[in-house]
């Protein structure tokens, strides 16, 4: 019973259990707001892939107040105060593009569209990510103990990572679409 309830808290409320704050900034105008990240005047997203890729290894010295001129109010949640979007609604979840999917925060690449995989589980997985590219470290929320998995270069939050993914790994790396952005070259 108490596996159940776990796991219905976990489909309801996203991988860390945690509801999206609500917001008066629509997405619309958070782009808009955002159209001077990276390239100048471009389309947000397409701008957010252009920015130079941080060299594995380096730390972002950027904070937080720099971070919410780069991200809407959704993706700060997700990124920056370690929320989640709920089960489903994230545009990466089905899709079956190819390339390369980079922090949304930093353009660090951190995951190919070659390791995606249906996990039904309501976001985007993969079973391996790019090396030296993510970190792991223990999350004791909502009672039990969990791996978050965090951009190296920012920190920022990804999502969590589980042993319940395909081979080669047998790991599931479930992500936040909100957390990542696809670079299809």
């Amino acid at each position: 019973m108490r596996y159940a309830l776990i796991l219905l808290l976990l489909f309801t409320f996203g991988c860390n259990g945690q509801v999206p704050a609500s917001s008066t900034k629509t997405r619309t105008q958070a782009v808009e707001g955002a159209k001077n990240v990276g390239a100048e005047g471009g389309d947000r997203l397409a701008s957010l892939v252009t920015r130079p890729v941080p060299e594995v290894g380096t730390k972002s010295s950027l904070q937080d107040e720099d971070y919410r001129n780069i991200l809407t109010p959704q993706e700060f949640h997700i990124l920056r105060d370690q929320g989640t979007e709920r089960a489903y609604s994230g545009e990466y979840n089905s899709s079956k593009a190819k390339g390369t999917f980079h922090c949304r925060a930093c353009n660090a690449p951190l995951f190919e569209s070659s390791t995606k995989f249906d996990s039904r589980t309501g976001w985007p997985s993969f079973y391996s990510a790019v090396d030296d590219r993510v970190l792991t470290q223990d999350d004791t929320s909502l009672g039990m103990t969990r791996q978050e998995v965090v951009c190296a270069h920012c920190g920022g939050h990804l999502g969590h990572l589980f042993n319940d993914g395909p081979e080669p790994t047998g790991l599931r790396y479930c992500v936040n679409s909100l957390s990542i952005v696809l670079d299809e070259k």
